[in-house]
């Protein structure tokens, strides 16, 4: 999988990109990532990617023109997506991070400052993502984000084909709890079902304590979630208990 990333700031995304599962990625050749500088694409003497609001106000908008060709000198795959880093976008899950890796490529235009040119939006953007309800001072740290869930599902990225499966969100669920040696610390025990060597078992408690966990911390993912009737029954006796 490519991603092309439309940035004043490539540097921010090097070292990341280097660690751990990413950068084993990257060096296979599962996923490539490449850097666009906008700056490259904005035209005078000091290469300014930005200027004054028409109309008044505070702060500067990152210019339609730098954007436009610097989005036009990539070379589109035929399954390709552009996206706009955006807070009024729709915003990220792990629902979409499924389907955005269904694409080839995924161009990811990162913002700056006030955000960009509304011309950016009609004339590039094929969708906007958002990744919550808070202000960054650029859409890097969302691009990263983006590329960092979407590579996890593309076969190859992760050591085991069903590790993307087990985790939280997957199935609509967050995480069972999880524990590894020592047995105990500080006088916590690990659950004496997970020494049991009893698989079926233990594949049941681990999706109760998914369940349980869900509706103590996240209760609206259960709306969604796909329960067998004893599940739902169990859903709500913890009620009950309230």
């Amino acid at each position: 999988m490519r991603f092309d990333v439309l940035t004043i700031f490539p540097e921010i995304f090097r070292s990341y990109l280097r660690c751990g599962v990413l950068g084993k990625a990257i060096e296979k050749g599962i996923i490539k990532v490449s850097m666009v500088n906008i700056r490259d694409f904005s035209s005078g003497r000091h290469k300014n990617t930005d200027d004054r609001p028409y109309g008044g106000g505070e702060g500067m908008v990152m210019k339609p023109e730098p954007i436009y060709n610097a989005l036009d000198s990539i070379d589109r795959e035929q399954n390709s997506l552009v996206v706009l880093l955006s807070p009024q976008g729709e915003k990220f899950n792990q629902e979409m991070a499924w389907d955005l890796s269904k694409y080839d490529q995924l161009i990811l235009i990162c913002g700056r400052y006030e955000g960009v040119d509304e011309r950016v939006r009609i004339l590039c953007a094929e969708k906007e993502i958002s990744i919550g309800d808070y202000v960054l001072t650029g859409g890097e740290l969302a691009a990263l984000v983006v590329i960092d869930a979407v590579s996890r599902l593309v076969p190859g990225v992760l050591g085991s084909e069903f590790s993307n499966l087990e985790e939280s969100f997957s199935d609509g669920l967050l995480e069972y709890p999880q524990y590894t040696r020592p047995r105990v610390f500080k006088g916590l025990e690990v659950p004496e079902i997970l020494l049991s060597g009893n698989h079926e078992e233990i594949k049941k408690w681990r999706r109760r304590e998914a369940i349980k966990r869900t509706f103590e911390r996240r209760p609206d993912l259960l709306e969604k979630a796909q329960l067998t009737k004893e599940e739902l029954s169990f859903i709500e006796e913890m009620k009950k208990k309230e």
